[in-house]
């Protein structure tokens, strides 16, 4: 197959559905090709060795990558956002088709929900079938983080999201509960895929527990409770400090550690100051995580207590469930129902301090051996329902199915 990669965001931005999937795909014998803008992201400003240009064609391990221009943002403000996805969106609408060579079928990767623009484009003017990924619901999420709240514009991209999944000729969803609300917005339920979401594999099971890396990150002596990514409005974090204070006065031994960045990360920080047993490292690449799981006790996933979010699986499910970690799991719905199903945790209700207190405190209480178990159930079950090669197989067969008029749901 001649497969067009439609990504706002590529390598050597940390993109997971990026690279290494293009490099499966050549691997298996598809040709690949990328049409993707200039790397900024997350921290909004260009990477060295790049500048914006009108064009740039560059190759990375064999994949021809074509970059189109845009304005380079990622900061908590709504205009600088909206201009960083419309002028990729408009550049890409307007280069790609000439810049792109014929291709079997288009993989695009939503969000932002602009890319669903050139992808039309292409789709009418190069006769290219679009299969649409959907990592996130819009207007839901913008609505559900705060990033906007007027009514018309969110009904606007809702009417235009819509005209793209009328467009695509299939679209993929990274949980149950997202097909079923697609569902219940008239998509048909035959257009619609389930896949779930793989994690970046590139870095391995933790090593063993080194007590060096301990003393060194603040982590040795303790319980360690580690929230690892990105600190915004939608993972409500507030909750966890209080969750902290609580299990301050039963278990001092319990710490919680967050790994990251975030727009809300230094409120966060300022908030817990004082606080022995809350504790903020920076941001590390995925190179450096495991060494960091290897001296984390249990991982914690928390978002918001939001009906959007009890059909989300957060990637850090998965990442999580590979690293061989106990997980405590304070999201609803379908990430639950993942670590339910792996015995890979135990779950609390988002939101709900005492509740996330009292898995913590649970937790803390359990022998290695059970915790070792957890982690392992988990690992086992990344690897039979959600790994990489597995994903990419259920794609590629989308993509074949797209080209020959057929999809297996």
């Amino acid at each position: 197959m001649r497969i067009l990669f439609l990504a706002q965001f590529f390598a050597p931005e940390p993109f997971f559905k990026g690279l290494p999937f293009a490099l499966e795909l050549a691997r298996r014998g598809h040709h690949v090709e990328v049409l993707t803008g200039f790397p900024n992201y997350p921290g909004g400003k260009v990477y060295p060795g790049y500048r914006i240009l009108p064009f740039q064609r560059e190759t990375l391990q064999g994949i021809r990558v074509n970059r189109v221009p845009l304005y380079p943002s990622h900061s908590a403000s709504a205009i600088g956002r909206v201009l960083n996805y419309a002028s990729w969106a408009l550049s890409a609408s307007l280069l790609g088709p000439l810049a792109v060579r014929r291709a079997d079928v288009a993989y695009v990767y939503h969000p932002p929900a602009t890319v669903g623009l050139p992808a039309t484009v292409l789709s009418a003017l190069r006769g290219i079938p679009f299969v649409y990924d959907i990592q996130d619901l819009w207007p839901d999420t913008l609505a559900t983080t705060g990033m906007l709240s007027n009514p018309r514009i969110l009904g606007g991209i809702d009417r235009w999201c819509s005209f793209v999944y009328r467009r695509a000729a299939h679209l993929v969803v990274l949980s149950p509960g997202f097909k079923r609300k697609l569902a219940e917005r008239g998509v048909p339920p035959e257009k619609i895929s389930f896949i779930p979401n793989w994690c970046d594999e590139t870095a391995g099971v933790p090593p063993p527990y080194n007590e060096d890396v301990a003393r060194g990150l603040g982590m040795l002596g303790r319980f360690n409770i580690v929230f690892a990514g990105t600190m915004g409005k939608g993972q409500a974090l507030d909750a966890v400090l209080a969750a902290a204070d609580i299990c301050a006065e039963k278990n001092p031994r319990i710490q919680f550690v967050f790994v990251g960045g975030g727009i809300d990360k230094a409120r966060l920080e300022e908030k817990s100051r004082g606080k022995r047993n809350v504790l903020f490292l920076p941001y590390r690449p995925v190179s450096e995580m495991p060494a960091l799981f290897s001296v984390a006790d249990v991982l914690l996933v928390h978002l918001k207590d939001d009906p959007l979010f009890s059909i989300t699986i957060p990637s850090k499910t998965q990442a999580y469930l590979a690293a061989a970690k106990p997980i405590l799991m304070a999201v609803r719905g379908d990430a639950a129902d993942i670590v339910s199903a792996a015995g890979a945790g135990l779950l609390a209700n988002p939101g709900d301090a005492g509740s996330v207190a009292a898995a913590a405190l649970a937790m803390a209480q359990f022998p290695p051996e059970r915790l070792q178990a957890m982690g392992e159930a988990g690992r086992h079950y990344y690897q039979r329902e959600l790994c990489f090669s597995h994903g990419v197989s259920r794609l590629e067969e989308v993509f074949t199915a797209v080209i020959n008029n057929r999809v297996r749901k």
